[in-house]
């Protein structure tokens, strides 16, 4: 008996190793599926939007809200577009969706991201006010389930109404430009920057390479759902 009682402690430290190394396995596979649960659930989610991008949704918390209003920022090439196109591709795949063009959208490439452009209203406008009518009719009419428009600078009251006409209509509407105003900035419930961090080619290097893709860098800047301060690398293959 005295010799076994001396044997389990020794059994207990032998096993102790694995106990920690179990622990730290299962310490990084928590980690990882804490990052991607909210990601996950997005698809479920009916109040979220993916955003197409598994990595961007996680960092938004899940995805766009909707019934708000999200501002893609960037300088121009600076992916907002890609990003916003995998969006209306969702959109039209099941619904409709609108985009209030203000001369710099360009729908043939829609078209190569997977919109639908059978389903997809394309509203040209001249100025910021045109703008502004126009979401506002769209929102009114409660037929599309997202609807993209530039990030024109007016009056907070605009972008009041335009808030208020977004939550009841139970839509996502989404701003695209170089950087929110302060009044769009206010009543955005979600705002994330891009900026391309890597350009991939086909080839070397020449006058016969051709763009396999890029590589996009996004940062939430504000996010009324989780913390702002987030950041997602995306990839995009060219089409």
């Amino acid at each position: 008996m005295p010799a076994s009682s001396g044997s389990a402690p020794a059994a207990a430290v032998a096993l102790s190793p694995h106990r920690e190394a179990f622990a730290q396995l299962k310490a990084g596979l928590d980690s990882r599926h804490q990052a991607t649960l909210a990601a996950r659930f997005a698809h479920s989610d009916p109040t979220l939007v993916s955003t197409g991008f598994e990595a961007l949704d996680s960092a938004l918390g899940g995805g766009l809200a909707r019934g708000t209003i999200a501002v893609f920022e960037g300088d121009v090439s600076s992916g907002r577009t890609s990003v916003a196109a995998r969006l209306l591709a969702a959109g039209t795949r099941g619904g409709f969706a609108a985009a209030i063009d203000d001369g710099t959208l360009y729908p043939p490439g829609f078209a190569a991201a997977g919109v639908s452009l059978e389903r997809l209203l394309v509203m040209p406008v001249s100025d910021p006010l045109g703008a502004v009518r126009a979401a506002d009719i769209l929102l009114r009419s409660r037929a599309f389930a997202m609807t993209l428009m530039p990030a024109v600078v007016v009056k907070s009251t605009l972008w009041a109404r335009l808030a208020s006409l977004t939550h009841h209509a139970g839509a996502l509407l989404l701003a695209l430009g170089e950087q929110a105003g302060n009044e769009l900035g206010y009543f955005a419930s979600a705002r994330v920057r891009f900026r391309i961090a890597n350009v991939q080619w086909t080839d070397t290097f020449g006058p016969f390479s051709q763009l396999a893709g890029y590589e996009i860098h996004a940062q939430v800047i504000k996010n009324k759902r989780a913390a702002p301060g987030t950041d997602a690398d995306i990839s995009v293959h060219a089409a």
